[in-house]
């Protein structure tokens, strides 16, 4: 069995494949364990989604790494932090008693703070500026660069065949079937293949011959130095969805916080923008006072996966003769700490035994998509501003 790609998706869907049982599990990635966007996150972890697949989910990941550690040699450090999303006009707020009403109906713990209610608590936000927000107190964060050693050791400990610095290079099958993968360092005879990749999954897709809509774009992240009088590890996260500003607390007493730019078009970046970076810093110290004129300890921009309308893709490989036999592809539409454990569980799912039981799958394949990439689905709402086509 060949697993294709070494970030969150690929590396835990190994690890979960030999975890049951199959024997030799190939995991092959193209430079080395975690390189690309997995070790770049800002590690946010939430189930505060807007619909039942990115509700269940983010339950579903939130789960899992609370019991990484009873299961994998590490855990992978997920500390629940507590996660704020704030409005700011009446039909946000509208949108968020909606959305809390599903939440709650799938079992997660979900509140509402009136603004008198957040006033009255210490979160860093200034007195007044929202219309109230929601609050789920399980919602937490991972460091990166931990999940990465996580599931490098779980691959170790499962006896996992890693084979890093091997590109995958095609696909072959027969009779609608996959019989095996070729890649930079020769073919390997396989009868199943989870596809991953993260921002680079439709060129994954493009060799193994199909049309994968997933795409890339930029993605910034900053730390602060030191925020004056202020302990960030007992205030809760938060994520200003209209703008696409989210933070949480980072090391050595800083803030860390992410931004993605909503009219930036879709492609590889791994410059940082500091012309946006002033935009948005402009509406965090709005947001957040205490943050106003401080230093930055880091920055760093990477790029990071997203699907046209924010949601997962799981299902099979389809080409002009239709679906591939064998084959799972599995992308988490930029949502990889939040959604990435969960989508590899069905990742493996479908590879082992051909269904899930715990996810519907009807309208998450390929197939949702037409020839331009438009999917018939309404797109994820609580998600980054990113775009809507995958290319330009």
């Amino acid at each position: 069995m060949v697993v294709v790609g070494g970030g969150t998706v690929g590396a835990w869907t190994a690890a979960l494949l030999a975890e049951r049982g199959v024997e030799h599990v190939i995991l092959l990635d193209s430079a080395t364990l975690g390189e690309g966007a997995s070790s770049r996150a800002a590690g946010m972890v939430r189930a505060q989604g807007g619909t039942e697949t990115a509700i269940r989910l983010g339950m579903r990941s939130q789960d899992f790494y609370r019991s990484s550690g009873q299961r994998f040699p590490l855990d992978c450090g997920f500390v629940e932090q507590g996660y704020l999303m704030p409005c700011f006009s009446a039909a946000e707020v509208s949108a968020a008693h909606d959305r809390i009403a599903l939440q709650r109906s799938l079992g997660l713990e979900v509140e509402w703070l009136a603004s008198d209610d957040l006033d009255a608590r210490d979160t860093g936000l200034a007195p007044g500026v929202t219309m109230g927000a929601s609050n789920a107190p399980g919602d937490g964060f991972i460091d990166a660069p931990r999940n990465v050693l996580a599931y490098t050791a779980a691959l170790t400990a499962h006896n996992v065949d890693v084979r890093e610095r091997c590109a995958f290079t095609g696909l072959r099958t027969s009779g609608g079937r996959v019989i095996g993968v070729d890649t930079a360092a020769g073919p390997i005879d396989t009868d199943r293949v989870v596809l991953t990749g993260g921002p680079q999954l439709g060129e994954v897709g493009a060799l193994a011959g199909g049309r994968v809509h997933a795409g890339g774009t930029r993605h910034q992240v900053v730390v602060t130095a030191p925020v004056p009088g202020v302990d960030v590890r007992t205030l809760p996260m938060v994520f200003d969805v209209v703008s696409g500003i989210y933070w949480r607390p980072g090391e050595s007493g800083g803030l860390l916080w992410g931004m993605s730019n909503p009219d930036e078009a879709p492609g590889a970046a791994a410059e940082f923008d500091w012309q946006y970076f002033e935009k948005a810093r402009r509406r965090i110290e709005e947001l957040y006072p205490a943050v106003r004129g401080l230093g930055l300890r880091r920055t760093w921009a990477a790029t990071i996966d997203y699907t046209p309308d924010h949601l997962p893709i799981l299902g099979p490989l389809l080409t002009d003769d239709g679906p591939v036999v064998g084959t799972v592809v599995a992308s988490p539409a930029g949502h990889g700490m939040m959604w990435g454990p969960a989508v590899a569980e069905v990742a493996a799912d479908l590879t082992w035994a051909g269904h899930c039981e715990w996810l519907d799958l009807t309208d998450l394949g390929l197939d949702r998509f037409d020839a331009h990439g438009r999917s018939r689905l309404e797109p994820e709402p609580i998600s980054l501003p990113f775009p809507e086509k995958v290319s330009s």
